[in-house]
């Protein structure tokens, strides 16, 4: 796919903090590429970068091949859709969504036009003649969507624009800005520090910590093969176990277990002998042994807390021989509510397990 937004090396330092540190990133045409990290991690600052609204202190920024990195932000000709949408308290729906396009010295025809094509695409028939306080959240976050798209721009930047809303309703407008994106084909940055938004709505996710860019792929390679532990933890929950590596088999790397064991555990990235790590092992991933199934990860332990979810329950078994295990004697356990699944309760006596196959080094 071809290239669409070329962000080449781009730093910015505030005195001596590196809120920016290096970044690059190519984003394809019609791509959906999120910025995820947390508070603090520079994704706001970037995207500000990008819109034109902060000078880097190095680097460029390119948009369909044109360079915009010293363009002020009316002539980059990106929408922009902020947190607090924004919005004019004294124009209507229809006035807010065609402001744009007026300081565009279009004409009335055109601007109506466009207006209508837009309203239909984020439902909004009928409100025209509303004020942004007679909406809802929902509709707040329509009009400013609308806003953003009506004058059809290269690139759609994002910042958090569904934090505001419910859970239900934000769940409701992630899978429709799903969905207007693919019917526009836009190309769409979206910062936020919601792992599970991020996972709905993006092509590739760009996984961000203090300035820098730590990893940057599709949704199930990050997290199913997290470049290093900042990430395997902020990506969904993990159980991380100290280790060592202690030799290599064809293309496993042999690693010291929890209690000692050796563990084989399959892995591209490079190492050395002796080096030390964490081995990963995603909740879900874990399970209750019973006499029909023999794992090569196999412990005891006892559980100490469960939390129903609804649609699951976590289980926190503290293991009973955890000689290796360094940092926390406790492994998290997923299990999906279902009624044919046996419930444990607290302090029963259980041995838990794992596949070496579904065991990560970071």
């Amino acid at each position: 796919m071809i290239s669409h937004v070329n962000i080449q090396g781009v730093t910015k330092r505030y005195h001596q903090t590196v809120a920016v540190d290096d970044i690059k990133i190519d984003i394809r045409e019609g791509e959906f590429l999120t910025l995820l990290g947390p508070s603090g991690s520079g994704k706001t600052t970037l995207l500000m970068i990008i819109a034109g609204f902060i000078e880097p202190d190095i680097g460029r920024i390119v948009i369909a091949g044109r360079d915009v990195s010293r363009v002020q932000p009316h002539r980059r000709n990106i929408g922009v859709v902020f947190q607090n949408y924004a919005l004019f308290p004294h124009m209507t729906v229809l006035d807010n969504i065609a402001y744009p396009l007026k300081m565009r010295r279009m004409t009335r025809k055109e601007v109506r036009r466009k207006v209508e094509d837009i309203i239909d695409v984020v439902k909004l028939r009928g409100m025209q003649d509303r004020k942004p306080h007679q909406l809802s959240g929902g509709q707040q976050q329509r009009v400013a969507l609308a806003r953003a798209l009506v004058f059809n721009p290269p690139v759609l930047l994002m910042d958090e624009p569904l934090s505001a809303l419910d859970k239900k309703l934000r769940e409701h407008m992630q899978l429709e800005l799903k969905q207007i994106q693919k019917q526009l084909g836009i190309t769409v940055l979206y910062v936020t520090h919601d792992q599970e938004e991020a996972l709905i709505l993006s092509d590739r996710i760009s996984i961000m910590n203090l300035g820098r860019l730590e990893q940057i792929g599709t949704a199930d390679k990050i997290y199913d093969f997290p470049a290093n532990r900042f990430v395997a933890e902020f990506m969904g929950e993990t159980n991380l176990f100290r280790t060592r590596i202690i030799g290599s088999e064809k293309v496993a790397v042999l690693t010291q277990g929890i209690d000692g064991r050796t563990v084989a555990v399959k892995t591209k990235k490079p190492f050395r002998i002796g080096q030390e790590g964490y081995l990963a092992v995603r909740p879900e991933k874990v399970a209750f042994i019973d006499d029909g199934w023999c794992p090569a990860c196999m412990y005891r332990g006892i559980i100490e807390e469960i939390i129903y979810l609804g649609d699951c329950v976590k289980y926190y078994v503290r293991l009973t021989h955890a000689n290796a295990l360094k940092e926390n004697n406790s492994v998290v356990v997923k299990v999906q509510n279902r009624k044919e699944i046996f419930r444990y309760n607290r302090g029963d006596g259980v041995r838990i397990g794992w596949n070496e196959d579904d065991v990560i080094l970071v």
